[in-house]
C-alpha cells in the first residue's frame, strides 16, 4: 500500500479521501453528507492509501492540543477490507503522529471497530455517546 498525505482540499490525494469516505460513510451507512464533510477539512491532515493505485483507505487527523492527536474518519473500501489494510493505515498514522512528538493519539470508534483499534493498542476511555445516529466511544492510546 502506497500512502500520500496532503493539507491540501483543492489536490487530487484530498478528492480521492472524500471519495473513500462517502463511499463508506454516506452510501454504506447512511450518513448524512453535510454531517461527513465538515469545518475541519482545512485544518486537517488527510491520508490516503493506495492498492495499485486504487483509493483504498484513508483517515485524516490533527493537534487537538499540544502533543494530543486526534484521529478521524478512518474509512476503508469494501474490496479492501480483511486485507490488512485498515492495520496499514494505522500503522502509518502512528508512525507521522510520532514524528510530531505526540505523546497521546485519540479517536471516536463506532462500537463495532473496537475491536480493530484494540489491535492497534487503543483503549476505550469513558461512557458511549451518539454521532451520526452510531453508537461511539472514545479511544486513547499513550505513545
Amino acid at each position: 500500500m502506497e500512502f500520500l498525505w496532503t493539507e491540501d482540499i483543492s489536490s487530487e490525494v484530498y478528492k480521492d479521501a472524500i471519495h473513500i469516505r462517502k463511499e463508506v460513510f454516506v452510501k454504506e451507512q447512511h450518513i448524512e453528507p453535510e454531517l461527513e464533510i465538515d469545518d475541519l477539512e482545512d485544518q486537517t491532515f488527510h491520508l490516503v492509501g493506495y492498492i495499485n493505485s486504487v483509493p483504498s483507505a484513508t483517515a485524516r487527523i490533527y493537534e487537538k492540543a499540544p502533543h494530543i492527536f486526534k484521529i478521524q474518519r478512518v474509512a476503508v473500501i469494501r474490496d479492501a477490507r480483511k486485507t490488512g489494510s485498515g492495520k496499514k493505515l494505522m500503522e502509518e498514522l502512528e508512525q507521522y503522529i510520532r514524528s510530531k512528538d505526540a505523546e497521546i493519539m485519540i479517536l471516536d470508534s463506532q462500537d463495532q471497530a473496537i475491536p480493530f483499534y484494540e489491535k492497534s493498542g487503543f483503549s476505550v476511555e469513558g461512557e458511549g455517546f451518539m454521532d451520526a445516529g452510531i453508537p461511539h466511544h472514545r479511544m486513547v492510546k499513550k505513545i
